[in-house]
């Protein structure tokens, strides 16, 4: 069977989140920094064997003291410096693997936001069926706003019809060798225009399968996402 490794993205700093000393991955949630429920969903998974973390350069030290602080067994995490955009992260995770030997045309990676603390084992299990299986996958629920699109920002430029729309989430997940090909391949304008991993594949016309997200795998921005998240993480204790 393939090795997958989970690929906890925190290489951002978080400016949404105005004034804050921290990167925003760092705050606290319910006792402990934001990152670590994210990084415990992949540790805890049987399927996932080795997870990197990729945090900015100067957080890498810090990151790798708070995981020995909360999670008591640290074997199978790896702390990596990130990139100087989402993509070279995750390719800074991909060459790890692949320095180490462990690159090869069936290795999976599940590329996921350090502030989507509540990913489930569902959404993490079939991610990493729909990697193996279709090369690549995207997490996604039904947009339930109309989108409207403006090339102007002053003005209505389209209004696509909302049943074929769906909201992003994470995890994106992949074979990790034909990414990073295909992401070679890119010429300097494409990897301009590129918002996330999944717009390789579509770039390339390779098939992205889609993974039902939940409406709970919120990703934490701005301020107000932190009381969001607080109301989860207490509904989250009252189930269990």
């Amino acid at each position: 069977m393939s090795n997958v490794y989970g690929v906890v993205l925190a290489g951002g700093i978080g400016s949404r989140m105005g004034n804050v000393e921290k990167p925003k991955q760092f705050l606290e949630l319910g006792g402990k920094p934001i990152i670590i429920h994210t990084i415990e969903k992949f540790v805890i998974h049987p399927g996932v064997d080795e997870v990197l973390v990729l945090s900015p350069k100067a957080w890498v030290s810090y990151t790798q003291d708070i995981i020995r602080k909360f999670i008591p067994d640290t074997k199978r995490i790896q702390v990596l410096a990130g990139g100087a955009t989402r993509n070279e992260t995750i390719m800074n995770a991909v060459r790890y693997i692949e320095e180490k030997g462990a690159l090869d045309d069936e290795t999976i990676i599940v590329t996921h936001d350090s502030v989507r603390p509540f990913l489930t084992h569902r959404i993490l299990e079939e991610n990493i069926q729909a990697a193996r299986r279709y090369g690549a996958c995207d997490t996604v629920i039904p947009a339930t706003d109309t989108i409207v699109e403006s090339r102007d920002s002053a003005q209505i430029t389209n209004i696509p019809n909302r049943k074929f729309m769906y909201q992003g989430q994470t995890p994106q997940s992949f074979r990790a060798k034909q990414l990073k090909l295909l992401y070679e391949e890119l010429d300097g304008e494409e990897k301009e225009i590129l918002t996330d991993a999944c717009k390789i594949m579509v770039l390339k016309g390779v098939h992205v399968h889609l993974v039902r997200g939940e409406v709970s795998n919120i990703k934490i921005t701005y301020p107000y996402d932190i009381t969001v998240a607080k109301a989860l993480l207490g509904m989250d204790l009252e189930e269990k």
